[in-house]
């Protein structure tokens, strides 16, 4: 209560807040406005598959009205996504982006704009025309077509400046904001829909998952604040004469257990989706050779145990490269060395740099197998059970926990700012 009596008291602050709240008022207002002259006949069945869940939280909820919005911010984290990659590839692109200060890192976000845009369209064709072939709404005439890929891509594009406002002008991620309301805007309607199925026989379930709920929660609040120090020395400064030596003493540098935050989930998500998409596209196809492909790639993808094993790998997988382009303990090193501190019983230099890359990469396989594991859970959870309703409840409840978290660091942030 201090918190939010100190946030509306703080004129600069508050007008932020009430911004954020403005603009995910406006993402909730346009995921209802439907696109004009489609009927939709198979959505909400298409909706409580694993696939069209995860499409309509990244939509935003905008999926379930089929929405002007209906892509969300899909294709900006693809685009997003591929940035990040070319920086791996690109030795300018990395220097663009992380050493060329807030000018290099402009002109690396507007290309990242850039490639949001054919993305959406691409994006717009494949599952508007996924969905006519699955008959899930009716035929459209290629003029139709164009214009709803037009309608879409637009919607995508308004999503995008929309999180980019927040950035600018309000407090948080942007993009993690609009799919945070998403989900949260689903929890009513699925909590209605369990409560119509309900019988006494399923309290202790109930029971049940309200613990395992809680206990995850807390433990996504654990491993994200958890850090481990790294001690360092200052040395002190001698000069010539009486006076005496200058600086000296103690400090650290906290490795946190989960350095990507919930970028690994949003990115192996997106990454899962791309061949979901495909699989579904081709299963109508009228070449038996793509047909079977597609076979193979849904079978694959309906296997709980295919799908959760590749799924918790690109969680791994993505936590360790992220982080990886995140942190960088040579940089570490050098401004360690540049500001006369060093790491007790280590050279300044390259043996600083590879002790740090060392106890990086121990403390990420914590973060990264939480996180892996938080993911899946309900997956093994809905084969004990059998309730369905939760088939994606690991990932929303990673990404909501997540940007909560975020979002209060930051408004910390703005009020020790005032403060001081």
């Amino acid at each position: 209560m201090k918190t939010i009596i100190a946030i509306f008291r703080d004129s600069v602050l508050r007008k932020r807040v009430l911004f954020v709240i403005g603009i995910l008022i406006i993402t909730r207002i346009l995921s209802v406005v439907p696109i004009p002259g489609v009927e939709t006949q198979n959505l909400a069945s298409f909706l409580q598959s694993g696939f069209g869940s995860f499409l309509n939280i990244f939509s935003g909820g905008g999926l379930a009205s089929f929405s002007i919005v209906m892509l969300g911010v899909g294709p900006y984290i693809t685009a997003s996504i591929i940035m990040q990659l070319m920086t791996v590839l690109s030795p300018r692109l990395k220097e663009m982006n992380q050493e060329e200060g807030n000018n290099g890192r402009r002109r690396f976000v507007q290309y990242g704009r850039l490639l949001t845009l054919p993305f959406a369209i691409l994006q717009g064709i494949a599952l508007i025309t996924l969905f006519e072939r699955q008959q899930i709404i009716s035929e459209l005439t290629p003029v139709l077509l164009a214009q709803n890929v037009l309608i879409v891509t637009a919607g995508t594009m308004l999503m995008m400046w929309l999180g980019e406002q927040i950035n600018e002008r309000g407090v948080g991620n942007g993009v993690s904001l609009i799919i945070f309301a998403g989900i949260v805007a689903t929890l009513p309607q699925a909590i209605a829909q369990y409560l119509v199925t309900f019988n006494v026989a399923q309290i202790p379930t109930l029971v049940g998952l309200v613990v395992l709920v809680l206990v995850v929660i807390a433990g996504i609040v654990y491993i994200t604040e958890a850090e481990r120090p790294v001690p360092t020395t200052y040395a002190r400064q001698a000069r010539l004469g009486a006076a005496p030596a200058l600086g000296g003493g103690s400090s650290y540098i906290p490795l946190r257990l989960n350095q990507a935050g919930v970028v690994p989930i949003i990115f192996a998500v997106s990454m899962l989706l791309f061949p979901q998409l495909i699989g579904q596209l081709l299963s109508t196809s009228a070449n038996p050779s793509l047909q079977a492909f597609a076979r193979t790639i849904n079978d694959g993808l309906a296997n709980q145990w295919i799908y959760g094993v590749v799924y918790f790998l690109l969680i791994v997988g993505f936590t360790y490269f992220y982080t990886a382009i995140m942190f960088d303990p040579s940089k570490v090193a050098d401004n360690l060395q540049k500001n006369g501190a060093f790491i007790p019983g280590y050279r300044p230099g390259v043996a600083t740099a590879d002790y740090i890359a060392t106890i990086l990469a121990r403390v990420t396989l914590f973060g990264a197998l939480f996180l892996g594991v938080v993911a899946v859970l309900p997956l093994i959870v809905k084969g004990i059970t059998g309730i369905a309703a939760i088939a994606v409840g690991g990932t929303s409840l990673l990404i909501a926990v997540s940007v909560v978290l975020d979002l209060i660091k930051k408004i910390d942030a703005q009020l020790s700012m005032r403060e001081y």
